[in-house]
């Protein structure tokens, strides 16, 4: 996937994807492609370091606006996913 180790798709949000890596148990080098510029960008330093599963329970559930999700419940559902993933040895 190039620089990154995981690639999600969004859905329903401005932002369009967010890629990053999870090494340790910690997220690094969160970025999404569109959506708010500065915010996303704030979400990714915030988050930087940032044990998954800490990650999921601030981010899951959060709305934008009349939206039924957001870019960072759309990180926290990517985060959950590979998660999954790597518990089920996929």
């Amino acid at each position: 996937i190039g620089e990154y180790m995981y690639k999600y798709k969004t859905k329903g949000t401005c932002s369009s994807e967010i890629t990053f890596d999870i090494q340790d148990g910690k997220l690094n080098n969160v970025k999404f492609k569109g959506g708010c510029n500065g915010n996303l960008k704030g979400i990714g330093v915030l988050v930087e370091g940032m044990e998954t599963e800490k990650a999921i329970s601030l981010l899951k559930g959060i709305k934008c606006g009349h939206k039924k999700t957001s870019c960072p419940d759309q990180l926290s559902i990517a985060i959950n996913e590979v998660l999954e993933e790597e518990k089920n040895g996929k």
